[in-house]
């Protein structure tokens, strides 16, 4: 077996990984490795003495945009194993830091698509919203705490 058949095994996404049963669909999940990448460019352009901060986007988010680096695949499937709020607070630090280092419009405007990419990861962390019938039903169930403590509280005086 060739090197090149070796690192095309390497790179081919597992069908059974990790970030599948995170509750994300399909269309969150592109729309958070977009604004990844979209925040990778932004940094580059924007931000020159700080591009680590968009290597690290593009190694995490977008791996084909550096295929000639051995590595991007393992940092990129580790990455792909974070949990949502893993990668929420580790994009958003990543912002941030840069930003208190020097606080410029170009340092601001450059991090701020990477600092969305974590607040997307972080709103996926929090789940998906509950149907109407479950906060009705939450919502009748408290009711009828209520009315059985306002019942016992008037029961308690006319003792």
């Amino acid at each position: 077996m060739s090197s090149q058949d070796e690192q095309f095994q390497a790179a081919a996404p597992e069908p059974a990984s990790s970030s599948a049963d995170d509750g994300m669909t399909w269309w969150y999940r592109w729309l958070c490795r977009i604004a990844g990448v979209i925040g990778g460019v932004l940094l580059t352009l924007m931000c020159s003495p700080r591009r680590l901060n968009a290597f690290v986007l593009f190694l995490c988010e977008a791996p084909f945009c550096c295929q000639f680096i051995e590595f991007a695949n393992a940092v990129s499937a580790r990455a792909d194993k974070l949990r949502a709020w893993q990668k929420a607070a580790f994009y958003c630090g990543m912002a941030v830091f840069p930003v208190m280092l020097s606080l410029t419009l170009t340092t601001l405007f450059g991090n701020a698509i990477a600092f969305a990419t974590g607040v997307l990861y972080g709103l996926s962390a929090l789940g998906k919203k509950g149907d109407a019938i479950s906060y009705a039903r939450i919502h009748q169930q408290q009711k009828q705490m209520d009315e059985e403590k306002l019942t016992g509280c008037l029961e308690g005086q006319a003792l």
